[in-house]
């Protein structure tokens, strides 16, 4: 019988197939350790239980299975938030949607937000808390996601509420100030769905599932249906591709909005389009 392995050498070797802090993390939350516990006690012997659930995750890892969902949270905005499978991981360029629907809500006394496609609930869950006098919901079709994304809100202590269903129809006649979104934008088909761990995730808020489609039939709907739900002046925000801001614009101008406008991430690319609802309300 094999003497139980120490979780400095199970390091060592996870870390000959998988990234170096991958494996880490991995090894860290399988024993329920600090990273200067297992510096420190590099001896220490997994259990018979914590080297088959090592194992198991490792193998996952070694498959592009993202880090994310073996750990079930992901950072985002310097806050942890959790995920499942049901849900696509938040990534750096969100940010630019948060930020833009944080300055807008900023010039108002009482704002209504609601986040079209919530998922996880980061963007919600963050407008919530950087606004605390907003009033906040979320929807999406999927009652996995919600439940991912109530957990998220109670875990940072925010008031926000969560309608099921396809994108405006939950809301009855109800109006907002700002609506946001970070709806499914990749072509269908698009090479890049089958690299970077994409496989793994939802594809239903990847892409529109339009074979031979711009990706953009989600965009339009959320387009379409905004007056019907924007307060004079209010702001329609949308996260979109790389290589879809000219025509995201162009859906926006022609659908009546002032102020339209592309804004960039970090890398320089244009990735929230948006505009303000002008003339009275119907």
């Amino acid at each position: 019988m094999a003497a139980p392995e120490r979780i400095g050498e199970a390091w060592q070797r996870a870390s000959r197939s998988i990234a170096r802090l991958d494996a880490r993390l991995l090894l860290e939350q399988v024993c329920d350790l600090r990273h200067a516990d297992l510096i420190a006690h590099p001896e220490r012997e997994l259990t018979a239980a914590q080297a088959v659930r090592f194992e198991e995750l490792l193998t996952r890892r070694e498959a592009g299975e993202p880090l994310a969902y073996l750990l079930g949270s992901s950072f985002f905005y310097g806050l942890e938030f959790s995920v499942t499978p049901a849900v696509l991981i938040p990534r750096p360029e969100t940010q630019v949607l948060v930020d833009l629907g944080r300055e807008r809500a900023a010039a108002l006394d009482a704002p209504r937000i609601v986040d079209l496609g919530t998922g996880s609930g980061i963007v919600a869950v963050l407008l919530a808390k950087l606004c605390p006098s907003a009033q906040v919901s979320a929807v999406d079709i999927s009652s996995l996601s919600l439940g991912v994304a109530r957990g998220n809100a109670a875990r940072h202590g925010v008031d926000v509420r969560f309608f099921e269903g396809d994108w405006y129809a939950p809301l009855g006649d109800e109006r907002f100030n700002l609506i946001v979104s970070n709806p499914p934008y990749i072509v269908a088909g698009d090479a890049h769905l089958q690299g970077d761990g994409l496989p793994f995730e939802p594809q239903s808020a990847l892409t529109d599932g339009v074979v031979g489609g711009d990706g953009l039939a989600c965009v339009r709907r959320i387009v379409e249906g905004a007056e019907d739900h924007l307060l004079a002046d209010g702001w329609l925000l949308i996260e979109h591709g790389y290589d879809q801001a000219v025509q995201v614009r162009e859906l926006l101008a022609q659908a009546g909005f002032a102020g339209v406008a592309s804004w960039r991430d970090d890398a320089g690319i244009e990735r929230v389009s948006g505009g303000r609802r002008q003339g009275a309300l119907r």
